[in-house]
């Protein structure tokens, strides 16, 4: 065997890497953030977080004990200036507070963020504040996550659900159903946009439609959540 030589190319400091850390059965979420940032520079490392079939308040707090290890499998190249917590629902039971305290307990990153505190910054960047909200999710679930919202300032008085707890199925909810769902909540002439709830729910093909036919302002999970981070990583 010979040994051959060879150089090392550089990082680009300019273009700082993102981490997401994505549920272990979310299927949904890396396909969707590789269209938001198809246009991207930087890097995405992703890490996957254990996480339950089934969704309740219960089995969403589990995971907050699961973070610091989740987060230390991401990359350790160099610091991070945002990592993404990919969990609409676990992070208004855990907190997005308590969500940052765990990330950067084992990763070195300035920000963690999370669908939650990423949609209400979005709701703050357009100056909307009443929206409807559409979940897949039980109502024990739901009610955690309105009240979240409503600490942020946005208020969910309507609302709606699929009323499924099985991630497998929450995954396969049709493009139709989420639109024909949505725009009957945005139909309320009190609500100013939509909030499509959930990283597993397939909404990237659909928000463009639910737009277009309400005229109001269509956010979904990972939506919000690729615009925050981006937002972040460019200050």
């Amino acid at each position: 065997m010979s040994y051959l030589p060879y150089a090392l190319d550089k990082d680009d400091p300019s273009a700082s890497p993102l981490g997401l850390i994505v549920l272990q059965t979310d299927e949904t979420i890396e396909p969707e953030f590789n269209a938001y940032f198809a246009d991207r520079t930087c890097p995405i490392y992703v890490s996957r977080i254990p996480s339950n079939a089934q969704v309740t308040t219960d089995t969403l707090a589990e995971m907050e004990k699961a973070l610091p290890a989740a987060a230390d499998l991401l990359p350790k190249i160099r610091p991070y200036r945002v990592v993404g917590y990919g969990c609409t629902s676990a992070s208004s039971v855990i907190g997005s507070e308590q969500v940052e305290r765990m990330v950067q307990k084992t990763c070195d990153t300035a920000i963690v963020t999370n669908p939650l505190r990423a949609a209400s910054a979005c709701a703050a960047h357009l100056g909307v504040s009443n929206f409807a909200l559409l979940s897949p999710y039980i109502e024990e679930v739901n009610e955690p996550l309105r009240q979240a919202f409503a600490r942020n300032g946005v208020s969910m008085d309507v609302f709606g659900s699929f009323g499924e707890a099985e991630e497998s199925k929450v995954v396969r909810i049709s493009r139709q159903s989420v639109v024909d769902a949505a725009l009957a909540l945005g139909a309320d002439s009190a609500v100013e946009a939509v909030f499509l709830s959930c990283t597993n729910l397939r909404t990237f093909d659909a928000i463009p439609e639910i737009q277009d036919r309400l005229k109001k302002p269509v956010l979904s999970s990972n939506q919000s959540l690729a615009w925050h981070m981006r937002e972040l990583n460019s200050d």
